[in-house]
């Protein structure tokens, strides 16, 4: 895998005043994003940030034609505030997963909706074969749009992990061949010109379904991710967690068997043998069934077929216990199953893992479920790796704004959004 995916480490804050004016314009830009159509007194509020920094911030954020002016609220005595809004043709990001065999492609507007998506097969997924690729899908995703085009911010790329580990093989068909030692960010950042952001697709995953799917009201928990392979993405406090070198969460690589199945790790007996998208594909190609695509899963499920029907029994009786052991690890509020799935059969995936062993999270008030699956589908990494830049640009990073706060206590800055 790509040698700088090392993701997630926040930057040192020096004494430069012009990195505290660009967390205030992530905060004020965060709370219209959440609360606009609003004015600079409410911004104020929310921001704690005084009225005249964030009129000067405001302006520049109009000017930059990231925010638009949307008329006065009428209310009370005296002259109207002016209210101001996201401008959704002010930019946008896109989201792309490199997954094994296919490459997802979407454009969302710094608004949060989703304004173009593609999914196209590749043959090969070395860099060589996805970068021209990547390129071409962005233009062709672009001119799916009317005119004027909003700009584009920045592209987040999603890949599986691990993440340049030694000893792990990192070859066959769950992973990706020729990117160790390729630096992903430079070579894709050169090729577009925009600043890219890197991510394990399981944690982007993850950061898709809290922003669209069934873990918007979820500040804490797991997303089983499945891919080819199998991740995790972990959410903690709202903010996903990305481990030292990105590769928090890989699930897929823990033993469940010992001497069982080859994984493409290296190592016998991992999870992702028997609880992956491969791992069933492996086993439908074993009565003829082979270059097995979604749709013909979709159908496969749904006309009962009996090695899905196994698989879900197999799966579910490795999963349960892997989800009994994430909630004594992390507290969560849910699991979420999600990924390339259908939803039908991971309805029943989760059905077949009831009753679930005993962790923490049975709990005498608990009222709602400690498993559910995920409602953005296919697309969930590819959401996420479109948010990761529009969170860059947009929400504030409080862990740099203490420590700025620290190293600048002569300068205005905003610790909530």
């Amino acid at each position: 895998m790509p040698r700088k995916a090392k993701v997630g480490k926040p930057s040192t804050i020096g004494s430069n005043p012009e990195r505290n004016r660009s967390h205030n314009r992530r905060v004020v830009l965060d709370v219209v994003r959440q609360f606009g159509p609003v004015g600079r007194m409410e911004i104020s509020r929310h921001a704690h940030l005084s009225t005249q920094a964030v009129s000067n911030i405001v302006e520049d954020l109009v000017a930059d034609g990231l925010l638009i002016r949307t008329g006065r609220l009428r209310a009370g005595r005296g002259l109207p505030p002016i209210q101001f809004a996201v401008n959704p043709d002010g930019g946008m990001t896109a989201g792309i997963e490199i997954a094994a065999d296919h490459i997802s492609t979407l454009l969302v507007d710094i608004g949060g909706r989703v304004r173009a998506q593609r999914i196209v097969s590749i043959p090969r997924n070395d860099p060589e074969t996805v970068l021209p690729v990547i390129k071409a899908e962005i233009a062709a995703a672009q001119a799916q749009l009317l005119s004027p085009v909003p700009q584009l911010l920045g592209v987040g790329v999603v890949m599986p992990g691990p993440f340049n580990v030694e000893g792990m093989t990192s070859v066959g068909p769950t992973t990706l061949s020729g990117w160790l030692d390729f630096d992903a960010i430079a070579s894709i950042g050169d090729m577009l010109s925009v600043p890219i952001t890197l991510e394990n697709d399981a944690t982007a995953a993850a950061v898709g379904e809290r922003l669209h799917g069934a873990a918007r009201d979820l500040k804490n928990f797991c997303l089983i991710y499945f891919g080819q392979g199998l991740g995790l993405g972990i959410m903690i406090d709202g903010r996903p967690f990305r481990g030292a070198n990105g590769n928090a969460g890989e699930i897929g690589h823990v033993p469940v068997e010992k001497g069982g199945r080859l994984c493409s790790c290296g190592q016998h007996g991992c999870l992702e043998a028997y609880a992956s998208f491969h791992s069933l594909a492996q086993r439908l190609a074993t009565v003829g069934i082979d270059g097995i695509e979604y749709t013909d899963l979709e159908r496969l499920h749904r006309e009962r077929h009996p090695i899905v029907l196994s698989w879900i029994e197999e799966a579910a009786g490795y999963l349960a216990p892997q989800v009994a052991m994430l909630e004594n690890l992390f507290d969560p509020e849910a699991i979420v199953l999600g990924g390339v799935l259908p939803p039908g059969l991971l309805e029943d995936l989760v059905q077949a893992m009831q009753p679930l062993p005993l962790s923490v999270a049975r709990r005498r008030n608990r009222s709602e479920a400690r498993l559910i699956h995920g409602r953005t589908g296919r697309l969930t990494a590819a959401l996420g790796a479109a948010a990761l830049p529009l969170l860059e640009t947009m929400t504030p990073r409080l862990d740099t704004a203490h420590a700025a706060r620290r190293e600048q206590p002569n300068e205005e800055i905003a610790l909530a959004g």
